[in-house]
C-alpha cells in the first residue's frame, strides 16, 4: 500500500504515528464514532462489520498491509462500519490532525498519501460490487445485447468553454482544466444506452457534462441493480485506471441526450503521474468520489442481507 512512498516520506509518515495492539474480539472502532484517524494493519486481521436485526454483518476481513478508516478521514462523516480484532492485531494509527498538517505542508506527501487511499478504496469498492452477486442463486447471465446506437456513442462538438466549465466546477487547477479539456472527447448517449459494460477493458475515464449516468450491475436471477446515479460533473470509470482490471459495473445513460467527456487512459495517467504534484486536486477529488460510492454500496449490501432474512449465501469479503 505504501510502496510508492519515498524513504523520506515514510519517515515523515511514521513520525506522527503510534502502534497499538488489540486482543481477539476487541472493538477497534465503533459504528457512528466521529473519529477520523487512518489505520494500517501490521499483523493479524480485522473485521469490518455493522449491526443488523440478524446480528453483525461482515463486509470484509483485512490483513497485514491493508488500510482502513480512510473514508471518514476524507469526508469527515461518522464511521459507517465497526472494526473488530480477529485474533491478536497490531496496528499503526495515523492521526487525522497530523496527516492533515503533513498534507498541507508538502504537496508531494499529499500526492503519495492520496494515491495510497485511492488504491485502498478502489479495492474495497470492487470487492463490495462483486459481493452483490453472492446474495442470489448462481445462474448464467444473459448474453450481452448490441448497443442500440453503436459504440462508443455519438460524437459531437462542444465549445472549449463548455468543456472547461465542467472541470472548473470541480475546483481543479488551471493545468488540470486545460489538460483534460483539450484532450477529452465529447460523446452523446440516449437513455439506456451502454457507455461501458462490466468486464470491459478499462481504457478511459469519463465525466458527465449533461444528463445523468447510471452505474449498475446485473445480478443473476434479479436483473439490473442501480448502484448510483451520477449528475453533471461526476467522474466515473476511474477505478480501472489504477488497478488495470476489467470494469466492475455497467455505465448507462440515465436520461435522453446524456453527454459525457471521454479521457483516454494514457492521458489521465500522464496527469496522475505519482511524480507530478500538479495532479493533487484531481486525485483528492477521485478519492472522495470512490469513498462516497463505497458507503452507498455498503448500504446496499446490508439492505440485501436484511431482505434475505439474514440467510444470504454471501461470504465475508476478502479485500486484498
Amino acid at each position: 500500500m505504501l510502496a510508492h512512498f519515498s524513504a523520506e516520506q515514510l519517515v515523515r509518515l511514521a513520525s506522527g504515528a503510534s502502534q497499538l495492539r488489540f486482543d481477539s474480539g476487541a472493538a477497534i472502532l465503533r459504528e457512528g464514532e466521529r473519529t477520523f484517524d487512518v489505520y494500517l494493519v501490521e499483523r493479524g486481521s480485522v473485521r469490518l462489520e455493522r449491526d443488523s436485526p440478524y446480528g453483525p454483518f461482515c463486509f470484509a476481513t483485512l490483513g497485514a498491509g491493508e488500510m482502513f478508516g480512510e473514508t471518514a478521514f476524507l469526508d469527515q462523516e461518522p464511521r459507517s462500519l465497526a472494526v473488530t480484532a480477529e485474533g491478536q492485531v497490531d496496528l499503526w494509527v495515523l492521526p487525522a490532525e497530523v496527516l492533515r498538517g503533513q498534507v498541507s505542508e508538502d504537496a508531494a506527501f499529499s500526492l503519495a498519501l492520496h494515491w495510497a487511499i485511492w488504491k485502498s478504496l478502489s479495492v474495497k469498492l470492487r470487492t463490495a460490487n462483486r459481493r452483490l452477486d453472492s446474495f442470489f442463486p448462481a445462474s448464467e447471465k444473459s448474453p450481452k445485447k448490441p448497443l442500440a446506437l453503436g459504440a462508443p456513442g455519438d460524437a459531437l462538438r462542444l465549445g472549449p468553454g463548455a468543456k472547461r466549465s465542467v472541470f472548473e466546477e470541480q475546483t481543479l487547477s488551471a493545468l488540470e482544466v486545460n489538460f483534460l479539456a483539450s484532450l477529452s472527447k465529447e460523446l452523446r448517449y440516449e437513455a439506456g444506452e451502454v457507455i461501458f459494460r462490466e468486464g470491459d477493458e478499462g481504457d478511459a475515464m469519463f465525466v458527465v457534462v449533461s444528463g445523468r449516468v447510471r452505474i449498475s450491475r446485473t445480478i443473476p436471477g434479479v436483473g439490473e441493480e442501480a448502484l448510483t446515479i451520477l449528475p453533471r460533473g461526476a467522474f466515473f470509470g476511474e477505478m480501472a485506471l489504477i488497478d488495470k482490471l476489467p470494469r466492475s459495473a455497467d455505465a448507462r445513460a440515465h436520461e435522453p441526450g446524456t453527454v459525457v467527456l471521454r479521457m483516454p487512459r494514457e492521458i489521465v495517467e500522464q496527469l496522475l503521474d505519482i511524480r507530478k504534484v500538479s495532479s493533487v486536486r484531481l486525485l483528492v477529488l477521485l478519492c472522495g468520489l470512490v469513498a462516497r460510492r463505497l458507503r452507498e454500496v455498503d448500504d446496499k449490501l446490508l439492505g440485501w442481507y436484511v431482505l434475505s432474512g439474514g440467510e444470504a449465501t454471501a461470504q465475508e469479503g476478502q479485500r486484498d
